[in-house]
């Protein structure tokens, strides 16, 4: 039965440690590296040159960074700049008390934090990601609606990009399901 819920064929005989494994893969709680006698994930086939890629111009803050940690509330939230990445410290997820709850709160191994931004001219603004961890971007209590998802520039160490509609005024953006403590980020203005 546990096979059948898998989506593994009957044919093969399954251990009992292996479908434990393929269990807790399925379920976000293991990777390659916790299974040795699993196959192994490919490089990518994208060759990336020692120097980091020449970057539009919205994205220009992505380098340098500089070190910045995340707050575990939204009282002791770290300020970002726009338009300035940083090389956020995550706080593991029981550390932190979100605003609002993430939709992808992240498992008690996982890591978060919550920032603070200040915007001064509506319009539209990306927030930049060096993995795909969870983001939510607050004001007033409530989670602002994105309006584009994407992938950074290859070569770019931009894992993740998503976009917001945002008038001025102050804004939290909350960090979840991290599988690191250290996440690069960048906010920035689009043109």
């Amino acid at each position: 039965m546990a096979g059948r819920s898998l989506g593994i064929s009957r044919r093969r005989r399954w251990t009992p440690r292996a479908l434990a494994v393929l269990a807790l893969a399925s379920a976000g709680g293991a990777d390659a590296q916790d299974m040795p006698d699993m196959p192994k994930v490919a490089p990518s086939p994208i060759a990336c040159p020692a120097t980091p890629a020449a970057l539009p111009a919205e994205l220009a803050g992505w380098n340098p960074r500089t070190a910045l940690s995340a707050g575990a509330d939204a009282r002791s939230a770290a300020r970002l700049e726009p338009g300035r990445a940083v090389d956020g410290g995550l706080r593991a997820t029981p550390q932190v008390r979100f605003a609002l709850r993430p939709e992808k709160p992240g498992g008690s191994v996982s890591f978060g934090g919550i920032y603070a931004f200040s915007v001064k001219a509506a319009g539209k603004y990306r927030v930049a990601l060096g993995s795909a961890a969870w983001i939510d971007v607050v004001k007033d209590g409530a989670a602002v609606t994105s309006i584009a998802h994407g992938h950074g520039p290859d070569c770019s160490g931009i894992r993740k990009m998503v976009d917001f509609t945002l008038e001025p005024g102050e804004y939290l953006l909350q960090i979840s399901a991290n599988p690191e403590a250290k996440l690069p980020l960048l906010v920035t203005r689009l043109p």
